[in-house]
């Protein structure tokens, strides 16, 4: 596999540039999936999703599972919610959180599909 990443030719392929060029998002919305990237890109906030995708907690359920504090957990969840991966559910004292929707739900399944089918190429 060559690891070069250099042109070896000379023009510039305006048709593909152009073509490249009209399709790219709106700054603001390349701001906004950078950020949710930035959110994604996270160990814990990764293993709250997997805990998440499988129906509402409260922030002790998910502490509990993971081995941390309600505090940290909170402050995570704080983060998610703010950026609209996870939403609540207020019920008497009692918040659960859930993955806000099947978008965020899907970004998750395809990223770990990516990932175990690259670590089986090897």
């Amino acid at each position: 596999m060559d690891n070069n990443i250099t042109c070896a030719c000379c023009e510039k392929h305006q048709n593909a540039v152009e073509n490249a060029m009209e399709s790219m998002p709106q700054e603001k919305q390349i701001d906004a999936l950078s950020a949710f990237f930035k959110m994604m890109g996270d160990p814990t906030r990764i293993k709250m999703m997997y805990i998440m995708s499988q129906g509402e907690l409260c922030v002790q359920d998910i502490a509990s599972a993971l081995g941390m504090t309600k505090s940290a957990i909170s402050h995570q969840l704080s983060g998610l919610k703010d950026s609209r991966i996870v939403k609540s559910r207020r019920e008497g004292k009692n918040v659960f959180y859930s993955i806000d929707d099947d978008h965020v739900q899907a970004v998750l399944s395809i990223a770990m599909t990516h990932i175990q089918h690259k670590h089986t190429e090897k």
